[in-house]
Protein backbone atom coordinates (compact mmCIF):
# COMPACT_ATOMS: atom_id res chain seq x y z
CA UNK A 1 0.00 0.00 0.00
CA UNK A 2 1.33 3.10 -0.89
CA UNK A 3 1.38 6.35 1.57
CA UNK A 4 -1.16 7.81 -1.13
CA UNK A 5 -3.64 5.27 -0.63
CA UNK A 6 -3.00 5.13 2.55
CA UNK A 7 -3.73 9.22 2.95
CA UNK A 8 -7.29 8.37 0.79
CA UNK A 9 -8.01 5.90 3.54
CA UNK A 10 -8.33 9.12 6.35
CA UNK A 11 -9.17 11.51 3.67
CA UNK A 12 -13.00 13.40 3.90
CA UNK A 13 -12.24 15.99 1.28
CA UNK A 14 -16.03 16.12 -0.19
CA UNK A 15 -17.54 14.85 2.85
CA UNK A 16 -20.41 16.27 5.22
CA UNK A 17 -20.47 15.95 8.72
CA UNK A 18 -23.18 16.95 11.26
CA UNK A 19 -22.11 17.19 14.38
CA UNK A 20 -24.12 18.01 17.47
CA UNK A 21 -23.22 18.97 20.81
CA UNK A 22 -20.60 20.87 18.69
CA UNK A 23 -20.28 24.17 20.99
CA UNK A 24 -18.08 22.59 23.44
CA UNK A 25 -16.14 19.88 24.60
CA UNK A 26 -16.40 16.33 22.87
CA UNK A 27 -18.67 17.70 20.18
CA UNK A 28 -16.45 20.53 19.52
CA UNK A 29 -13.36 18.63 19.37
CA UNK A 30 -14.67 16.14 16.98
CA UNK A 31 -16.08 18.53 14.56
CA UNK A 32 -12.74 20.15 14.87
CA UNK A 33 -10.91 17.32 13.97
CA UNK A 34 -13.16 16.16 10.78
CA UNK A 35 -12.68 19.62 9.79
CA UNK A 36 -8.84 18.94 9.57
CA UNK A 37 -9.72 15.94 7.60
CA UNK A 38 -11.03 17.58 4.91
CA UNK A 39 -14.86 17.19 5.76
CA UNK A 40 -17.19 20.27 5.72
CA UNK A 41 -18.82 20.65 8.98
CA UNK A 42 -22.31 21.45 10.12
CA UNK A 43 -22.58 22.34 13.70
CA UNK A 44 -26.16 21.75 15.88
CA UNK A 45 -27.13 22.71 18.83
CA UNK A 46 -29.20 25.46 20.07
CA UNK A 47 -26.52 28.08 21.57
CA UNK A 48 -25.57 30.29 18.67
CA UNK A 49 -22.76 31.79 20.77
CA UNK A 50 -20.66 28.69 21.39
CA UNK A 51 -21.25 27.13 18.13
CA UNK A 52 -19.77 30.18 16.43
CA UNK A 53 -16.94 29.82 18.65
CA UNK A 54 -16.49 26.41 17.13
CA UNK A 55 -17.07 28.06 13.99
CA UNK A 56 -14.38 30.71 14.65
CA UNK A 57 -11.70 27.62 15.85
CA UNK A 58 -12.67 25.98 12.72
CA UNK A 59 -12.63 28.71 10.76
CA UNK A 60 -8.98 29.45 11.68
CA UNK A 61 -7.34 26.26 10.70
CA UNK A 62 -8.99 26.39 7.77
CA UNK A 63 -11.83 24.55 7.61
CA UNK A 64 -15.54 25.01 6.54
CA UNK A 65 -18.26 25.00 8.32
CA UNK A 66 -21.76 26.24 9.14
CA UNK A 67 -23.83 26.94 12.14
CA UNK A 68 -27.41 25.10 12.54
CA UNK A 69 -29.17 26.22 15.48
CA UNK A 70 -32.51 23.55 16.46
CA UNK A 71 -33.68 22.11 19.34
CA UNK A 72 -33.02 18.48 18.73
CA UNK A 73 -34.77 17.36 21.78
CA UNK A 74 -38.09 18.08 19.19
CA UNK A 75 -37.90 15.13 17.80
CA UNK A 76 -40.88 15.67 15.34
CA UNK A 77 -38.62 18.50 13.71
CA UNK A 78 -35.11 16.45 12.96
CA UNK A 79 -36.49 15.74 9.54
CA UNK A 80 -36.69 19.61 8.82
CA UNK A 81 -33.74 20.43 10.75
CA UNK A 82 -31.51 17.89 8.26
CA UNK A 83 -33.10 19.73 5.52
CA UNK A 84 -32.29 23.11 6.50
CA UNK A 85 -29.15 21.51 6.95
CA UNK A 86 -28.62 20.36 4.01
CA UNK A 87 -29.01 23.75 2.46
CA UNK A 88 -25.13 24.56 3.74
CA UNK A 89 -22.88 21.91 1.82
CA UNK A 90 -25.21 19.07 0.83
CA UNK A 91 -26.65 16.59 2.80
CA UNK A 92 -24.43 15.08 5.75
CA UNK A 93 -22.84 11.80 5.28
CA UNK A 94 -21.18 11.30 8.59
CA UNK A 95 -23.21 12.07 12.14
CA UNK A 96 -21.92 12.38 15.13
CA UNK A 97 -23.97 12.38 18.53
CA UNK A 98 -22.36 14.12 20.90
CA UNK A 99 -24.84 15.78 22.64
CA UNK A 100 -25.47 14.85 25.89
CA UNK A 101 -27.09 15.33 29.41
CA UNK A 102 -26.08 14.20 32.76
CA UNK A 103 -27.96 16.08 35.55
CA UNK A 104 -26.03 13.85 38.43
CA UNK A 105 -29.05 13.21 41.23
CA UNK A 106 -29.29 10.84 43.65
CA UNK A 107 -31.99 7.67 42.51
CA UNK A 108 -34.36 9.03 45.03
CA UNK A 109 -34.40 12.46 43.64
CA UNK A 110 -34.55 11.55 40.09
CA UNK A 111 -38.25 13.38 38.62
CA UNK A 112 -40.40 11.60 35.88
CA UNK A 113 -39.10 15.16 33.79
CA UNK A 114 -35.20 14.46 34.64
CA UNK A 115 -35.13 10.88 33.71
CA UNK A 116 -37.26 12.13 30.43
CA UNK A 117 -34.98 14.81 29.53
CA UNK A 118 -31.86 12.35 29.90
CA UNK A 119 -32.92 9.33 27.87
CA UNK A 120 -34.70 11.53 25.08
CA UNK A 121 -31.64 13.44 24.19
CA UNK A 122 -28.86 10.80 25.07
CA UNK A 123 -30.95 7.64 23.32
CA UNK A 124 -33.80 8.77 21.39
CA UNK A 125 -32.45 11.83 19.68
CA UNK A 126 -29.32 10.03 17.91
CA UNK A 127 -31.47 7.51 16.30
CA UNK A 128 -34.10 9.73 15.18
CA UNK A 129 -31.46 12.12 13.80
CA UNK A 130 -29.74 8.61 12.34
CA UNK A 131 -33.17 7.96 10.62
CA UNK A 132 -33.60 11.79 9.55
CA UNK A 133 -30.09 11.74 7.63
CA UNK A 134 -30.44 7.90 6.51
CA UNK A 135 -32.18 9.20 3.02
CA UNK A 136 -29.03 11.67 2.29
CA UNK A 137 -26.97 8.89 3.03
CA UNK A 138 -28.49 6.19 1.28
CA UNK A 139 -28.48 9.06 -1.91
CA UNK A 140 -24.88 9.19 -1.76
CA UNK A 141 -24.61 5.68 -1.33
CA UNK A 142 -22.63 5.80 2.06
CA UNK A 143 -23.37 6.79 5.54
CA UNK A 144 -21.33 7.19 8.81
CA UNK A 145 -23.12 7.33 12.25
CA UNK A 146 -20.35 8.04 15.31
CA UNK A 147 -22.55 7.83 18.63
CA UNK A 148 -20.95 8.54 22.20
CA UNK A 149 -21.40 5.81 25.00
CA UNK A 150 -19.72 5.92 28.40
CA UNK A 151 -17.68 4.52 31.24
CA UNK A 152 -21.70 4.03 32.22
CA UNK A 153 -22.28 1.92 28.88
CA UNK A 154 -20.30 -0.91 31.20
CA UNK A 155 -20.86 0.14 34.93
CA UNK A 156 -22.60 2.31 37.26
CA UNK A 157 -21.17 5.19 39.22
CA UNK A 158 -23.26 7.46 41.63
CA UNK A 159 -25.81 10.01 40.93
CA UNK A 160 -26.29 8.97 37.26
CA UNK A 161 -29.06 6.26 37.01
CA UNK A 162 -31.00 7.78 33.98
CA UNK A 163 -27.20 9.08 32.37
CA UNK A 164 -26.17 4.89 32.85
CA UNK A 165 -29.29 4.07 31.55
CA UNK A 166 -29.08 6.42 28.35
CA UNK A 167 -25.41 5.18 27.78
CA UNK A 168 -26.10 1.35 27.70
CA UNK A 169 -28.82 1.94 25.97
CA UNK A 170 -26.31 3.65 23.47
CA UNK A 171 -24.25 0.35 22.88
CA UNK A 172 -27.50 -1.63 21.72
CA UNK A 173 -28.43 1.24 19.69
CA UNK A 174 -25.50 0.76 18.10
CA UNK A 175 -25.63 -2.37 17.39
CA UNK A 176 -29.37 -1.93 16.03
CA UNK A 177 -28.36 0.64 13.96
CA UNK A 178 -26.01 -1.12 12.12
CA UNK A 179 -27.64 -4.54 11.56
CA UNK A 180 -30.56 -2.27 10.11
CA UNK A 181 -28.53 -0.08 7.66
CA UNK A 182 -25.29 -1.57 7.28
CA UNK A 183 -26.03 -3.70 4.16
CA UNK A 184 -27.05 -0.37 2.81
CA UNK A 185 -23.93 1.21 3.47
CA UNK A 186 -24.74 3.28 6.05
CA UNK A 187 -22.32 1.70 9.22
CA UNK A 188 -22.88 2.90 13.01
CA UNK A 189 -20.07 2.40 15.74
CA UNK A 190 -19.71 4.72 19.12
CA UNK A 191 -16.65 5.52 20.94
CA UNK A 192 -16.81 5.39 25.27
CA UNK A 193 -14.81 7.71 26.41
CA UNK A 194 -13.36 7.84 29.93
CA UNK A 195 -13.13 10.79 32.07
CA UNK A 196 -12.33 14.24 29.94
CA UNK A 197 -12.54 17.42 31.25
CA UNK A 198 -15.93 18.86 29.19
CA UNK A 199 -18.87 21.20 30.97
CA UNK A 200 -20.27 17.83 31.28
CA UNK A 201 -17.66 16.42 34.00
CA UNK A 202 -17.19 19.81 35.28
CA UNK A 203 -18.16 18.47 39.03
CA UNK A 204 -15.76 15.64 38.78
CA UNK A 205 -12.47 17.92 38.00
CA UNK A 206 -13.34 20.81 40.60
CA UNK A 207 -12.50 18.01 42.86
CA UNK A 208 -8.93 17.66 42.21
CA UNK A 209 -8.75 14.15 44.65
CA UNK A 210 -11.49 13.12 42.53
CA UNK A 211 -9.78 13.52 39.19
CA UNK A 212 -6.39 12.08 40.42
CA UNK A 213 -8.57 9.10 41.28
CA UNK A 214 -10.01 8.65 37.94
CA UNK A 215 -6.85 9.17 36.44
CA UNK A 216 -5.13 6.59 38.67
CA UNK A 217 -7.89 3.78 37.68
CA UNK A 218 -6.84 4.35 33.97
CA UNK A 219 -3.73 1.79 32.86
CA UNK A 220 -2.33 5.22 30.86
CA UNK A 221 -2.20 6.83 34.54
CA UNK A 222 -3.90 10.04 33.10
CA UNK A 223 -7.27 11.41 32.51
CA UNK A 224 -8.17 11.89 28.80
CA UNK A 225 -7.19 15.52 26.82
CA UNK A 226 -9.63 16.23 23.93
CA UNK A 227 -6.99 15.84 21.41
CA UNK A 228 -7.26 12.31 22.02
CA UNK A 229 -10.43 12.08 20.11
CA UNK A 230 -8.95 13.14 16.91
CA UNK A 231 -7.56 10.24 15.61
CA UNK A 232 -10.47 7.64 16.24
CA UNK A 233 -12.65 10.06 14.97
CA UNK A 234 -11.30 10.71 11.70
CA UNK A 235 -10.83 6.80 11.84
CA UNK A 236 -14.79 5.95 12.21
CA UNK A 237 -15.78 8.53 9.30
CA UNK A 238 -13.25 7.78 7.13
CA UNK A 239 -13.05 4.79 4.21
CA UNK A 240 -10.30 3.22 6.83
CA UNK A 241 -13.16 1.97 9.06
CA UNK A 242 -15.76 0.34 6.05
CA UNK A 243 -15.71 -2.99 7.42
CA UNK A 244 -16.24 -1.77 11.08
CA UNK A 245 -19.78 -1.42 12.28
CA UNK A 246 -21.98 -2.03 15.37
CA UNK A 247 -18.79 -1.47 17.64
CA UNK A 248 -18.00 0.46 20.74
CA UNK A 249 -14.61 1.86 21.18
CA UNK A 250 -13.42 2.06 24.72
CA UNK A 251 -11.42 5.44 24.64
CA UNK A 252 -10.61 5.58 28.41
CA UNK A 253 -6.60 5.13 28.86
CA UNK A 254 -7.34 1.57 29.82
CA UNK A 255 -10.13 2.07 32.96
CA UNK A 256 -12.26 -0.98 31.49
CA UNK A 257 -9.17 -2.97 31.04
CA UNK A 258 -8.11 -2.62 34.61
Amino acid sequence: MTGNTLNRLFDLTGHVALVTGAGSGIGQRMAFALSQAGAKVLLAGRHVETLSQTAALIAGSGGDSAVVVADLTRREMLPDVIANASSHFGAPDILVNAAGVNLREPAEDISIESWDKTINLNLSVPFFLGKACLPGMLEKGRGKIINIGSLQSYRAFANSMPYGASKGGVAQLTRAMAEAWSSQGVTTNAIAPGFFQTPLTERVFTDDALAQHHAKMTAIGRNGELEDFDGLTVFLASRASDYITGQMISLDGGYTAK
